[in-house]
């Protein structure tokens, strides 16, 4: 992702560089992140970028001819999709501008976003792809129109030959990194170059801001008072917002139902718990957590982290190590 940067002090510092890659790091008060970029070819680059943060905030502008391509592998991205407006991109999607509205707030619903960027400055990118391959059929200008007609992204997801091209991405050994960066570029610019998109394509859903602050103030009374167990039909009361919207918006700000985030995110605690807190009890952990059965807390456990939480804990180390 372009950012060019921050919230407050906050600033992307460049930790080293070479002719082949920078690595820059990112921080503000909500967290820090790190982006790797390999020039790939003159005007084309792919960049990894590792975000353990909440938000923040870009001033990045260009007037350059850009495509750009993301692909999320793990976490969601929160960006404004109109005025007053919000989407999402999520696991698994690829979200295709020319960054020409790309300041602003973003946020990261699950404080972590993971994923990779291509991006193809066309000034320079159009000559060196007809360099490095004659004559490759495709024309970049009028795939990025393709897709890129509108201010805002256009995103894409379960489309089925994404995930085979990105997965293999992530796990490159250094010695052929970038001769097998260009090998995937091409095949995902033939991809995108056959790939249809339906007459009655619909972007990802979009959500209003009131409804989206109203979300995240509920999860963090949530989150905040893990004792207590709140049904949606106190939530939507409490917050005033109607129960169909109320589960409609929070799957689509943290990427699951309110229930489910829940218990993973109770489990998630109680795994924290279990390794740090040695003289609580299961059952003292239970009740932290607002289960008054100790059984149906183990069960749930079990279902979320694969275990029960007394294997939990006998299979960690002193050093908190399986």
């Amino acid at each position: 992702m372009n950012f060019n940067f921050m919230k407050g002090e906050a600033q992307m510092v460049p930790l080293t560089e070479n002719e082949e890659c920078s690595i820059y790091q990112i921080k503000n008060e909500t967290g820090e992140g790190i982006v790797i970029c390999y020039q790939v070819l003159p005007g084309v680059s792919v960049s990894y970028n590792d975000f353990h943060m909440e938000s923040c905030d870009s001033t990045f502008s260009t007037d350059r001819n850009l495509f750009c391509i993301d692909h999320c592998r793990e976490g969601r991205l929160e960006y404004a999709s109109g005025r007053g407006t919000y989407s999402y991109v999520e696991a698994g999607d690829l979200k295709m501008d020319r960054r020409i509205s790309h300041q602003g707030h973003f946020e990261f619903p699950l404080a972590h976003y993971h994923g990779l960027m291509i991006t193809f400055d066309l000034e320079q990118a159009v000559e060196a792809l007809k360099n490095e391959m004659r004559n490759f059929p495709v024309n970049l200008p009028l795939l990025q129109k393709k897709f890129c007609e509108g201010r805002h992204p256009m995103v894409i997801h379960n489309a089925p030959a994404i995930e085979h091209i990105f997965s293999e991405l992530y796990m490159v050994p250094e010695k052929i990194r970038i001769p097998y960066f260009k090998i995937k570029i091409f095949e995902l610019l033939l991809y995108l170059d056959v790939l249809e998109i339906p007459l009655n394509h619909e972007e990802k859903p979009y959500f209003y801001k009131g409804h989206v602050e109203k979300i995240k103030a509920m999860q963090r009374l949530m989150t905040g008072n893990l004792e207590k167990h709140y049904t949606q039909e106190e939530l939507s009361l409490r917050f005033d917002i109607p129960l169909t919207p109320m589960k409609n918006c929070f799957k689509n700000v943290y990427g699951s139902p309110i229930n489910t985030y829940m218990r993973v995110f109770r489990m998630n605690q109680a795994a924290v718990l279990l390794r740090n807190q040695r003289g609580l009890s299961i059952t003292d952990i239970a009740g932290k957590l607002g289960y008054d059965s100790p059984s149906k807390f183990s069960l749930a456990f079990k279902t979320v982290m694969g275990r029960t939480p007394l294997d939990y804990r006998k299979n960690f180390g002193p050093n908190g190590m399986m």
